[in-house]
């Protein structure tokens, strides 16, 4: 599913043109949206958009006018998956060091005692539940969870440094107005993210360093697909509660019966 979202629409008002396509092709969607009329296209100004190189094609071709805005929550979730990936890092490395020490208690006849910590976790239930609250705010976290982050930043320094360099990604995209300062931001962040020396965050850097400028986008009116993507999600939901589609022709009729 697409959404375009137009600053000038054909009466002179903001819009959205919903269209929803089988497939990712961008030569298959490029033929299903140029039966809109050409100047009904060129009215749009403003689409919103992931990462991919199929829908800069599409966009390219089918709404020349239009300025690209990369989405602000995909450049975020980069940022989310690489601080899991440090933690998935370090919670493989205690289950390893936990089925080492349980062998060794049992070659020597012993009772294996795992370390715990003052919230009652052990090291491998750490890692595992702290999961969530690396993808909130501070101020968002539950008693409980606070701590545990505690915990785990104490333990783990280098989570610690990961999840500032998150939280402060955030922090630019939802109180920074002016483009300006954006752009200065970015490229403190930038210098940040090369000094940390994590492998999991180079990927980030290398892939919002090519998408920078419709980056930057952004903060020209703050457009965001979210409700694109929330839309996405009711009708994955609901398509799994059918348990799979094999009408397709109803499926849509009660999509269109449900939300439209």
């Amino acid at each position: 599913m697409y959404t375009i979202l137009t600053n000038k629409a054909a009466k002179g008002r903001k819009g959205t043109i919903v269209a929803m396509i089988e497939g990712t092709s961008s030569n298959n969607v490029i033929k299903i949206i140029e039966r809109i009329p050409e100047k009904l296209r060129e009215t749009v100004t403003e689409i919103t958009l992931d990462m991919a190189g199929s829908m800069n094609k599409i966009i390219t071709v089918c709404f020349p006018n239009a300025i690209k805005v990369i989405d602000r929550f995909h450049v975020q979730k980069l940022a989310y998956e690489a601080i899991q990936e440090i933690r998935i890092a370090h919670r493989w490395d205690a289950i390893n060091e936990e089925t080492n020490a349980i062998e060794n208690t049992k070659s020597n006849n012993e009772k294996y005692i795992p370390e715990v910590f003052s919230n009652g976790d052990t090291r491998k239930q750490l890692l595992a539940r702290s999961r969530y609250l690396l993808f909130k705010s501070t101020e968002k976290w539950t008693e409980k969870q606070k701590q545990r982050a505690q915990i785990l930043f104490e333990q783990y320094p280098d989570i610690k440094k990961a999840y500032n360099l998150t939280h402060r990604l955030r922090m630019i995209f939802s109180h920074t107005k002016d483009k300006g300062v954006a752009y200065t931001k970015m490229a403190r962040w930038f210098n940040e993210i090369t000094e940390s020396g994590y492998k999991s965050f180079n990927t980030i850097s290398a892939t919002i360093y090519s998408h920078y400028p419709e980056i930057l986008n952004f903060f020209d009116n703050r457009s965001t697909n979210a409700s694109a993507e929330s839309f996405n999600a009711k009708i994955k939901a609901f398509r799994a509660s059918q348990r799979g589609v094999k009408d397709i022709s109803f499926f849509l009729f009660r999509l269109t019966k449900i939300y439209a």
